[in-house]
């Protein structure tokens, strides 16, 4: 049995996290006797600990969709060269039939307010928001310039973030307060926000554990940037932040200097398919009009407490309803689960710093999965 969760829709709330990678030439790197890291970094932020969601994690720049984003006061801003509904972006992925189909109540619906614009912009919007609301980094564009789609084949052009303004502290504390003052600003620096170097990567949605935790529908963007723009934290929200390859992010939560979420984990590992900044951009821009998967995945907790996290594609894994509320269990222990099995998409949680990931099956479309990881018994 499959169909919509029985879910009240004010729990499911639209997010955008956006993956910004940028080129690196880090010092040093001639006199280390080590291989060199991938060719990129990816900047990670971490949550303050009195945040109520993934507190102390670090995380992609991102957060909930406000009603600003949808404003048709954007359409002026977007305007002469970019005309709505999609402002250049291209055509729009073909829309494939997803499970679960989740009741999502979009900001402003309440009132009766129709969005002017559509999801991916809107989302899009979002994660340049936020990454400024909590790195201070600027994905904007002059309005004098013209996007011109990239073409398959042609040379990788690499976004740059926008130089802050003098009262960029301002401006922030304002758009923190008001989403909508993030449209002022970039009325008021003559820039549109850069939605065309935001490449669809992947969409999460919040599993059950609990019933009063938060859940988010959320959109991962991906981001390839020149090189690594200045970065001021909020220290509010967040308060440390760093560029890590996704290499040196994988070692640096196995050495516990920092905590990944299973998103986070999962991400990060698929990122170490890709040896350099242009071979990640040249497969986003292949790829984009296929658009990206969206999961839910379904937590799984074993005899000996180990907690199995099921995607799509793994033999366990059930689109079903009836069992997408709850958290799953088995009177089986982990290792005689993962012996039986052979059909897998899933992430072993074995301890907070310890996760190992099995994957055998194919991805749809041509999307990319992380290769199989599995963490040294002398770390358990």
């Amino acid at each position: 049995m499959s169909g919509p969760l029985r879910t009240d829709p004010r729990i499911w709330r639209q997010a955008a996290s956006v993956v910004l990678a940028a080129g690196w030439k880090g010092p040093g790197a001639a006199a280390s006797s080590l291989p060199p890291a991938e060719g990129f970094r990816v900047l990670l932020l971490q949550r303050s600990s009195s945040q109520a969601f993934l507190p102390g994690a670090h995380v992609f720049p991102g957060g909930v969709l406000d009603r600003a984003d949808l404003s048709a006061d954007w359409l002026p801003i977007f305007a002469p060269h970019h005309k709505p509904p999609r402002f250049g972006l291209g055509p729009a992925p073909a829309q494939t039939a997803t499970f679960p189909v989740v009741p999502i109540s979009r900001p402003g619906a309440a009132d009766g307010e129709a969005a002017a614009l559509p999801d991916d912009v809107a989302l899009r919007i979002c994660a340049i928001r936020e990454a400024f609301e909590e790195a201070g980094v600027l994905l904007l564009l002059p309005r004098g310039a013209r996007h011109v789609p990239e073409s398959q084949g042609s040379a990788p052009e690499f976004a740059c973030a926008l130089e802050p303004p003098p009262d960029v502290s301002a401006w922030r504390t304002r758009v923190r307060g008001d989403a909508r003052h993030f449209l002022d600003l970039c009325a008021h620096l003559d820039c549109t926000p850069n939605i065309w170097a935001l490449h669809a990567w992947s969409g999460w949605l919040t599993p059950f554990i609990g019933e009063k935790l938060r859940r988010f529908d959320t959109s991962f963007f991906l981001c390839c940037l020149s090189e690594p723009p200045p970065i001021q934290i909020d220290l509010a929200e967040v308060v440390n932040c760093r560029w890590s390859s996704p290499s040196e992010a994988t070692e640096s939560f196995l050495s516990k200097e920092i905590w990944l979420a299973h998103p986070q984990f999962y991400e990060i590992r698929r990122l170490e398919n890709f040896a350099s900044l242009s071979d990640l951009h040249k497969f986003c821009l292949e790829h984009a009009l296929e658009g990206s998967e969206r999961w839910l995945p379904i937590n799984c907790v074993t005899a000996d407490g180990m907690m199995i996290q099921l995607y799509p594609g793994d033999e366990l894994y059930l689109e079903d309803s009836d069992f997408l509320e709850k958290v799953l269990s088995t009177e089986k222990k982990t290792e005689e689960i993962m012996k039986e099995g052979q059909k897998f998409h899933r992430l072993v949680h074995h301890h907070s710093h310890y996760y190992s990931i099995h994957v055998t099956v194919q991805s749809k479309g041509k999307h990319i999965y992380p290769k199989n990881y599995v963490v040294n018994k002398s770390h358990l």
